[in-house]
């Protein structure tokens, strides 16, 4: 820490330059995460100092929290679900094992059955809570195996988990099946839907994934993805609303004595984002902001297969992947654990974008 502070313009000269440094978005074709719509940045910065985790405090926060719970309850088909605003996916996958956990308690040696294409955050929930981690491989279509699912469920099993929107493949395991093979064995069913949930009901035709499934126990939605929020803002809901109660702890010395979330200050600020974008797109926004990314992911899967680069999978949601090795510089684009190129066409990878890496790789490989 400097003796003797430095001057705005300084300050904010060294902030600028390290800025920078950073990478264009134009050239990111790599993040989940995107340039936040202009309302969630003005409702982001209307509610800078609201701290969630004493909520007594800030009542009128608190209560646009519950509101975005209902918001996306609803787009979930349970107006009355249960939830609450997370750091994001990591978080909420590590709230939901939790509660499955706690709600099976009679279990001595848990564990979990998940796909191998789940988020790696479910590795770090397992470390914590101390469950082991089956995993089941892919079909030929990158989903989840739900047949081979089913053989990997006991009576120590406590949880089973499907994606919506894979991070590498951009699939959606059978949600339905998997639902079905939930109820069967009284298990909880966690759906990660964290990119997809804010793409899949927005489809012309989306796919069975969350509480319109009676087995279905709990979602995952990050709006600070395809929700075009502030980060950090995710989200976890519950189909029943008092579920999280079960993870209750005392804090004597805050405005509420008990609460259930794993952080303990959160911030206000990129929830009131999340839910000013929902509202201010609508249904009718929301729709058009997704079929514009599926439309640029479709162009992009034509451009590339033109160039002779071929597509891995024909992919759910905004998730394209090739069998290609180089990218040209400066593009940035990531690459899948079986080494596929991987692009996600965000909000901010317009279709102008699209073309000039489509002349670039193009040219690359001519």
């Amino acid at each position: 820490m400097l003796n003797k502070g430095c001057s705005k313009e300084e300050l904010f000269s060294f902030f600028s330059q390290k800025k920078g440094e950073d990478i264009d978005h134009k050239y990111i074709l790599s993040s989940m995460c995107t340039i936040p719509h202009p309302i969630a940045v003005r409702a982001h910065m209307m509610f800078m100092e609201t701290n969630l985790g004493d909520p007594g405090l800030f009542p009128g926060t608190a209560s646009l929290e519950r509101l975005l719970i209902q918001r996306l309850g609803t787009l979930f088909h349970d107006e009355g679900a249960g939830g609450y605003a997370t750091s994001g996916g990591t978080e909420s996958n590590i709230q939901a094992l939790r509660l499955a956990k706690v709600l099976k308690n009679e279990i001595a040696y848990p564990n979990i059955v998940i796909p191998e294409s789940a988020h790696f955050s479910f590795k770090k929930a397992c470390d914590l809570l101390c469950l082991e981690l089956r995993t089941v491989p892919p079909d030929g279509h990158f989903r989840m195996d739900a047949e081979k699912a089913a053989e990997q469920i006991d009576r120590n099993t406590v949880c089973l988990v499907g994606i919506a929107g894979t991070t590498e493949y951009g699939m959606v395991d059978p949600i339905a099946d998997l639902a079905q093979i939930a109820r069967a064995h009284d298990l909880f069913f966690h759906v990660d839907a964290a990119f997809g949930g804010m793409v899949i009901p927005f489809l012309k035709n989306p796919v069975p994934f969350d509480f319109a499934l009676p087995g279905v126990t709990s979602i995952a939605v990050d709006p600070h993805k395809m929700g075009l929020s502030t980060i950090p803002a995710g989200c976890l809901l519950t189909r029943e609303p008092d579920m999280l109660q079960a993870l209750n702890i005392e804090t004597p010395y805050l405005s509420v004595k008990q609460e259930y979330t794993l952080a303990g200050t959160r911030p206000g600020a990129p929830v009131v984002g999340a839910l000013a974008v929902l509202d201010y797109l609508g249904v009718e926004g929301m729709t058009a902001v997704v079929s514009g990314c599926m439309k640029n992911t479709e162009r992009l899967i034509a451009g590339m297969e033109a160039s002779g680069i071929p597509r891995v999978v024909t992919p759910d949601v905004n998730v394209a992947t090739f069998t290609c090795r180089k990218v040209p510089e400066p593009w940035k684009v990531s690459w899948t654990r079986q080494g596929h190129m991987r692009i996600i066409c965000m909000p901010h990878v317009h279709r102008d974008r699209i073309e000039a890496f489509l002349i670039d790789i193009g040219e690359m490989y001519a």
